[in-house]
């Protein structure tokens, strides 16, 4: 096996293992949706009001 591919390997396993991890652990925050909508609770929003 070549160091390139033997690099990509490692580099794919690193992946799988990470996004793995990730799913077990859950979301950052409870309530945290899949759409990033924050649900519509106020105060979860993007908008940072008037910066100058």
């Amino acid at each position: 096996m070549s160091v390139l591919a033997g690099f990509a390997l490692l580099l794919v396993v690193v992946f799988v293992v990470a996004f793995a991890v990730g799913r077990g652990a859950g979301p950052v925050t409870p309530g945290l949706t899949p759409g990033g909508g924050g649900g519509g609770k106020p105060g979860t929003g993007h908008d940072m009001g008037a910066a100058r």
